[in-house]
């Protein structure tokens, strides 16, 4: 009997060992991190949820439930988890509102992924699905989507309104939705109907009082005293107003010289008609900051003069009325009455202290931003979780029809939308799988307006309720939640470059 050996080399191919351990858990470690940051804001969402407390290191001391300013705010280290915080940022330019939202149908689609790479699918399949079935769900809001005419004030207020019920500020809802609706209104440009400019819209925020006393103003607000250097006055009519650019304290000469004055009479008389030949008649504030030029100049249809050479009649602007305001402890100058006022406004915001203050502005922030969104794209869709569980519902259909791998991922992203309802339940108290699954039951019916009315604590066709938002925020919010969640899954390494 004999053995024989064969010397030949065996296949490179049994014998090849590529390591994935690696690259398994920096993509579980990126997706943990980043499920902890969507964690952190999801107790935010909604009109029931919790607001958060920031202390900043300075000692500042925040109180918001506003998605961005949370995150904003946040010591993000890992790399993945400050993508998350970017992509609220991106939801706030794109829509201004939906920033908590985003987050967390970010984060509830990551723990889909991660169920789905535990069960040996490959990340690119996950991404592609997760890619069509973004395109998909637009498809389906757009359907769902009720046309908007600019004309119809009282769906932009009631849009505005359900933007601002979930702020620390939403029992002034009634004052700010409104406002929020003219302010944005008087600055959309005819020509231009689909695009508004919101830095056309300046915030004046000014302490003492509440946020009642919040109001429009068609004009110019300075939070500035007026210069009461040389006894100019405190209110002028008819009022020719220019933009000066140059000194109009005393000129220095260029030689030295002293002038002695011995009789106290002599000098009264030298200070007094200094004063008249500098200032005579003039209203004067002073330190304006050089980024609110534009907006000045806008407004008032005027140009800077940069020159005494150039002060003419043609680069001033004119005014009915300006004014020194008192308010609180403190006073404001006020410019109404403009001739050929461009299509800026300015608002004055009120508030007891600077944590109510600053949040109301944020808040107004918001309101602006929706009624914007329905100017450029003038389709309302339902709120209360409606607009998920429908997609949920289709996209869940969707996948049957699907084949291989790809019906199975769609499957799981329907699943994860449900967080949004859930969600929804839970901070407003409420038992969310009964809702949830009572929520399913009333789509699967056709009633794709039925959502949860967290004040009632059950489930209601939410357009009858008027709680809707713009659909930009809620394809915007889906759109941009894929687009980070498949960067992350194509992550398999982290290099650090010192």
């Amino acid at each position: 009997m004999a053995l024989i050996a064969n010397s030949a080399p065996r296949s490179s191919k049994t014998e090849s060992y590529v390591d994935n351990k690696r690259k398994e858990d920096i993509r579980h470690a990126n997706i943990k991190s980043a499920c902890a940051v969507a964690d952190a804001v999801r107790t935010s969402l909604g009109p029931k949820g919790m607001d958060k407390m920031i202390s900043t290191a300075n000692g500042e001391v925040i109180i918001t439930n506003d998605g961005a300013t949370i995150l904003n705010k946040m010591e993000v280290l890992q790399p993945a988890a400050k993508m998350l915080v970017e992509l609220s940022k991106s939801q706030d330019a794109a829509a201004g509102d939906g920033t908590t939202t985003v987050v967390v149908i970010a984060g509830s689609l990551l723990k889909q992924c991660l169920t789905l790479l535990s069960s040996g699918i490959h990340p690119t399949v996950i991404s592609d699905s997760l890619h069509k079935a973004s395109i998909k769900a637009v498809d389906v809001l757009t359907a769902m989507a009720v046309p908007l005419e600019l004309t119809d004030r009282e769906s932009l207020v009631k849009s505005a309104s359900t933007s601002l019920n979930s702020k620390v500020v939403s029992q002034y809802s009634s004052l700010l939705a409104p406002l929020a609706v003219d302010a944005v209104l008087s600055v959309v440009d005819p020509e231009k109907p689909d695009l508004v400019d919101l830095r056309d819209i300046k915030i004046v925020k000014k302490l003492g009082g509440t946020v009642d006393d919040t109001e429009m103003v068609r004009g110019l607000v300075f939070d500035k005293k007026v210069s009461h250097a040389a006894g100019g006055p405190t209110r002028v009519e008819n009022a020719k107003i220019a933009v000066i650019q140059f000194q109009i304290s005393p000129p220095k000469t260029d030689i030295e010289q002293s002038i002695v004055v011995s009789d106290y009479a002599q000098m009264d008389r030298i200070l007094k008609e200094e004063r008249n030949y500098i200032l005579a008649k003039i209203l004067v504030i002073k330190d304006v900051e050089r980024d609110e030029i534009e907006f000045i100049t806008k407004t008032l249809n005027c140009l800077p003069i940069a020159n005494i050479e150039h002060f003419k009649e043609e680069k001033l602007g004119y005014a009915d009325l300006v004014e020194e305001v008192s308010l609180g402890d403190g006073k404001i100058v006020k410019i109404t009455g403009i001739k050929d006022m461009g299509r800026n406004t300015c608002v004055l915001v009120r508030g007891s202290n600077m944590l109510v203050l600053d949040e109301a502005e944020r808040s107004l922030h918001d309101a602006l931003c929706v009624i914007r969104c329905l100017v450029n794209k003038q389709f309302l869709i339902a709120g209360g979780g409606a607009p998920e569980i429908e997609l949920s519902r289709q996209l869940g259909a969707w996948a049957k029809v699907l084949h291989g791998m790809e019906g199975y991922c769609v499957k799981a992203f329907a699943e994860a939308l449900e967080v949004i309802p859930y969600t929804l339940a839970e901070n407003a108290g409420l038992n969310p799988i009964t809702i949830v699954t009572e929520l399913r039951n009333r789509h699967a019916q056709g009633e794709i307006n039925a959502g949860i009315n967290v004040r009632k604590g059950q489930i209601t066709n939410i357009l009858e309720e008027n709680v809707v938002q713009p659909l930009l925020v809620s394809t915007s919010a889906i759109t941009l939640a894929a687009e980070c969640v498949r960067m992350l899954l194509k992550i398999d390494d982290i290099v650090t470059v010192r």
